[in-house]
C-alpha cells in the first residue's frame, strides 16, 4: 500500500501553457482573412448539338434559328430562313452590345416563344467578347414597376465555330 501512495505523490498535475499558441492565432486569423480572395463564380449551362440534332436540322430547315456571329470587325445577326438580319459594326470601345440587345428585342417581339440562339465565333475571338455576347443574347436590363429587372431574350445558348468568310 505504501508503494501506491508514494507513486501518487510523485505524479504532479501538469498544466498546458497555451498562451503562445493563442497569441499566434490572434495574429494569424486576421492576416488570413485580410489576404483571402473571395470570388464569385457563375456557371452557364450551354447546349451543345448532338449527332441526332444535325439530322433533325436538315428536316426542319424551315424553322427559325437565330445565329449571332462574332467577327473581328462586327457582330452579325442572321437566321436560318432569310439570312442576314443585321450587321452591327465594331465601335472604338469594342463590339456594340447595346445595339445587339436592341436588335434582339425586336427579334424577340416577332418570335416570343423562341428561347434558343446559336453564337458562332471565330477562333481569334477573345474570351471576354464571347462572354459579353452571351450575356447580351441571354437577357437585358428592363424597368418594371420602378425597379430594374433582368428580362429574358434567348437564354438557351449553343456555341460553335463561325464559318470562314
Amino acid at each position: 500500500m505504501r508503494i501506491r501512495r508514494s507513486r501518487a505523490r510523485q505524479q504532479q498535475v501538469v498544466e498546458l501553457n497555451i498562451t503562445a499558441f493563442m497569441n499566434l492565432m490572434v495574429v494569424l486569423v486576421p492576416f488570413l482573412l485580410m489576404t483571402a480572395v473571395f470570388t464569385q463564380m457563375s456557371i452557364l449551362e450551354l447546349n451543345l448539338p448532338s449527332l441526332g440534332d444535325a439530322k433533325q436540322d436538315k428536316k426542319d430547315k424551315k424553322s427559325f434559328e437565330l445565329h449571332v456571329t462574332i467577327r473581328k470587325d462586327a457582330l452579325v445577326l442572321s437566321d436560318s430562313r432569310g439570312g442576314l438580319i443585321k450587321r452591327i459594326p465594331k465601335v472604338k470601345s469594342g463590339h456594340n452590345y447595346q445595339m445587339l440587345t436592341t436588335t434582339l428585342k425586336r427579334v424577340k417581339s416577332r418570335y416570343p416563344d423562341k428561347t434558343n440562339a446559336t453564337i458562332l465565333s471565330e477562333q481569334t475571338t477573345k474570351y471576354n467578347d464571347l462572354i459579353a455576347t452571351m450575356d447580351a443574347v441571354r437577357q437585358y436590363a428592363a424597368l418594371y414597376e420602378g425597379e430594374i429587372v433582368q428580362a429574358e431574350l434567348f437564354p438557351d445558348i449553343s456555341i460553335g465555330d463561325a464559318p470562314r468568310r
